[in-house]
């Protein structure tokens, strides 16, 4: 039988929080492809205009282990920055996960920057087990927020 499991895994950052959620969230698949051309080759919507039901599309180079993931977005509250969304292809469906959702929070933190929360949860499929997955699934959730990080303190006009 196929088990359900979850991680959670929170990211400080400088930025406040409603940019930090629109550039590392809700516009990643424009900006991931020009900030780590490294790991993705290209983002797209596949579908819907970036309200809750739409899909878009992650295509990777060689350094992720699957070369696409496509993603739902399954509930979002722009005003909290907040978002929850479900794994539909690719990103181990199928071979070794049945499902996966990710809810994300970007929270103001007292700094003025804010604090990144991250819980997923996904159920294997029977006989697989994870183990170095779940920490590179979250230094890949870091890499992507210190990336959009990094981008909107050098540009300190951008999703304003």
């Amino acid at each position: 039988m196929a088990s359900t499991n979850s991680w959670t895994h929170e990211i400080e950052s400088s930025v406040a929080a409603p940019r930090l959620f629109r550039a590392g969230v809700m516009d990643w698949h424009t900006l991931a492809p020009k900030l780590a051309p490294h790991i993705v080759a290209s983002a797209h919507p596949v579908e819907g205009e970036g309200g809750i039901g739409s899909i878009r599309q992650f295509n990777f180079t060689s350094a992720m282990p699957f070369s696409i993931m496509k993603e739902r977005l399954e509930f979002l509250d722009v005003g909290k920055c907040e978002c929850k969304s479900t794994l539909i292809e690719g990103g181990g469906i199928g071979s070794a996960i049945e499902t996966a959702t990710s809810h994300i929070k970007v929270e103001p933190a007292a700094n003025g920057g804010s604090v990144v929360k991250v819980d997923s949860t996904y159920k294997l499929l029977p006989g697989v087990e994870v183990n170095d997955e779940i920490t590179k699934a979250k230094e890949s959730v870091t890499a992507i927020f210190k990336a959009a990080e990094a981008y909107l303190i050098a540009n300190p006009d951008a999703y304003n």
